[in-house]
């Protein structure tokens, strides 16, 4: 592509780098000079135009935008029309998006003239969300190099949906706590579920000691859940914890005791069999973002999650501070 003064002789064809005023109208910055446009700059007494040329083996700004957008775009995105040199991808359902960070990066490094923007990796879009935008930055783009990039992102995107769940919901409850925190808990529990289009069977509210809470779990799991959950009126310090200690005598498994998530610090991931088992940290109670939301929407959107899964989320894991939350993080003096 050659860029820079062009005379209006030959500019027809060309792209208009900067609007022009002219008496009459104004040729938007973008355009495609026509025989026309070029008549009317040379009557309003211009000899030149700054303008992009396009070169044999250039692809145009909208048509490489597009072709980025459609080698990047995995199952559950549509890709939208090309203008301007953006092209943008849109969620198609609600879900968790997966990037293929290496992908992006090396095509994002090929040629300054080609981008491609996401959200990070596992980020949860609603249906109709932007997934993620191509645009290149000039008028065109050598076709060679857009071929690379190309090469890179080849289904570097992908929306996981979100598909819905029965799950069990256990609350224990500990002397003197009140029923209003129970309530408080549950209806937080089964919001989170709601919104990522899952539902809790009634909750079963059971005191927090491990033998009445085994054989809440027994219960619980002879109605076939897809996913139980344990919300403990009293947080999970160790393994041998009532509620870890209970789910192991019901023939479960800890995966992952804690998490380097703040708030979320106190989560323990389980299972039983194949059923996933979370034991929710206390800030669930709150509707606010915490540790466990990461490993509710990875189970409903059937992505594994693993020890090494959680291990990973602490780059990222200090989550907002939220107004009125207690918490034990020292105070700056001032």
């Amino acid at each position: 592509m050659r860029f820079g003064p062009c005379a209006i002789d030959e500019a027809q064809g060309a792209i208009l780098a900067h609007s022009m005023r002219l008496n009459a109208r104004v040729i938007k910055k973008g355009s495609v000079l026509s025989a026309a446009d070029c008549e009317d700059l040379r009557a309003a007494g211009h000899e030149s135009v700054i303008a992009a040329v396009l070169e044999p083996g250039d692809a145009g700004e909208d048509d490489a935008a597009r072709a980025m957008a459609e080698a990047v775009a995995g199952g559950g995105l549509r890709v939208s029309d090309a203008a301007t040199g953006r092209c943008n991808l849109y969620a198609l359902e609600s879900g968790l998006l997966r990037v293929r960070v290496d992908a992006v990066n090396a095509a994002n490094a090929v040629d300054e003239a080609l981008t491609i923007a996401t959200p990070p990796d596992y980020a949860r879009l609603e249906a109709g969300q932007l997934a993620a935008t191509a645009k290149v930055i000039p008028y065109a783009a050598a076709r060679m190099a857009l071929d690379t990039v190309c090469g890179h992102l080849r289904c570097g995107l992908v929306l996981h949906r979100f598909q819905a769940m029965r799950a069990a919901l256990i609350v224990t409850q500990v002397d003197g706590q009140k029923d209003s925190i129970i309530a408080k808990g549950i209806g937080a529990v089964e919001a989170r579920l709601s919104g990522l289009g899952s539902a809790a069977m009634p909750a079963r509210i059971l005191p927090h000691e491990a033998d009445a809470l085994r054989g809440g779990i027994d219960a619980a799991m002879a109605d076939a859940p897809d996913l139980l959950l344990i919300l403990g009126g009293s947080a999970t310090s160790d393994r041998q914890d009532v509620a870890p200690a209970a789910l192991e005598a019901s023939g479960g498994v800890i995966e992952r005791f804690g998490m380097p998530v703040d708030p979320g610090n106190l989560l323990v991931l389980g299972r039983i069999g194949a059923t996933p088992a979370i034991i929710l940290p206390g800030c669930a109670r709150s509707p606010a973002l915490n540790g466990a939301d990461w490993v509710l929407e990875r189970i409903v959107a059937r992505l594994p999650v693993t020890a090494r899964d959680i291990a990973g989320m602490g780059v990222g894991g200090l989550l907002k501070e939220m107004p009125g939350r207690p918490h034990p993080r020292e105070k700056i003096k001032r």
